[in-house]
């Protein structure tokens, strides 16, 4: 097959290499490919000195991407799924997505940071609800995470973070940060900051692993839906059947169950909601937390089909709301 596709990304080092898996993934299989890569800078990326509520969300940051994918100046889009509404554009439908990389949150602390406690005990999970079965708490180890220094805020650009670090540990000032992946890191290491908290899928892609202090894991920091997984955006009625060798069904079924749960609590990609499902054979586990008006959080999880899994989605987001009173 000698065609050249034209691959839409957004600028930064994350989001090219993203584009990258996709293109090298495809090659493989398909070497008579070609690929062009296309970087667009999106007005998530210019507007770097609000937060991202207050300019529209994480949606922002897909806008520029689908345009150029309605124009035709480009075949497919590369996303960060967890940053694309639950709707689908009218036209431009998701036509694959990756095997998910690392769903958990990570905390990155300045360089040479030196780890008083080796012990690696996990931190209480002081949120009252009852933490997942083993299934849905398995993460990497978390042996010499080291504390961050409280004269310092602790830098997060997600409300979902905050709420579920507040859970954990008190005294912290939070302050927001905007900024790629690697701005963030200099700012922290300049000082600004003296902890991150970030997704642990993109520090893994940008091979900054050694920079993780701890891995939270799902007991103690349920995930943005879908996060972790990479979603390649096309046009209706094309053929994209050169992306069958990328598209994991796993993560299509773990999805479905994660935005609808998002779509029935009616939250978009930055409120401040956390869900995350986990497949065993035909068995799907999933984990949620729901904040109410109020600011009242509220975990729990629910095992369902895999066939089921949209039903599933729903009846957690409900069953949180019904707990929360509000």
């Amino acid at each position: 097959m000698n065609k050249v596709i034209r691959i839409a990304s957004r600028e930064s080092l994350l989001a090219v290499r993203q584009a990258e898996i996709v293109m090298e993934s495809v090659k493989e299989v398909n070497p008579g490919i070609e690929f062009e890569l296309v970087k667009i800078k999106t007005t998530g990326d210019r507007i770097q000195d609000r937060d991202l509520d207050e300019i529209g969300g994480k949606g922002l940051f897909i806008k520029e991407l689908e345009q150029a994918l309605f124009n035709g100046d480009v075949d497919i889009a590369v996303h960060s799924y967890k940053d694309m509404p639950y709707e689908e554009t009218e036209g431009l439908p998701v036509v694959a997505l990756s095997v998910r990389e690392a769903p958990y949150d990570a905390l990155v602390l300045p360089a040479g940071a030196v780890a008083p406690d080796r012990s690696g005990a996990a931190a209480p999970d002081r949120s009252g609800a009852a933490a997942p079965d083993r299934r849905g708490a398995a993460a990497p180890d978390r042996s010499g995470a080291a504390a961050p220094d409280m004269s310092k805020p602790v830098g997060s650009s997600s409300l979902r973070r905050t709420i579920q670090w507040a859970m954990l540990y008190d005294g912290f000032e939070v302050k927001a940060i905007r900024g790629n992946v690697l701005t963030r890191i200099r700012k922290l290491d300049e000082g600004e900051y003296g902890a991150l908290i970030l997704a642990q899928a993109g520090l893994n892609r940008l091979s900054l692993q050694h920079r993780i202090s701890r891995v939270f894991t799902i007991a103690e920091m349920i995930p943005s839906g879908s996060q972790g997984i990479l979603a390649v955006q096309g046009r209706e009625g094309e053929g994209y059947s050169y992306l069958d060798c990328f598209h994991s069904i796993e993560s299509e079924i773990v999805s479905r169950a994660e935005r609808q749960y998002l779509k029935t609590l009616g939250g978009g990609c930055s409120a401040p909601v956390a869900v995350y499902g986990e497949l065993h054979n035909n068995e799907l586990l999933l984990t949620g937390m729901y904040v109410d008006s109020l600011g009242n959080a509220v975990k729990g999880n629910k095992i369902g089909y895999a066939d089921k899994a949209e039903a599933l989605g729903e009846a957690l987001a409900k069953e949180l709301k019904a707990r929360s009173g509000n």
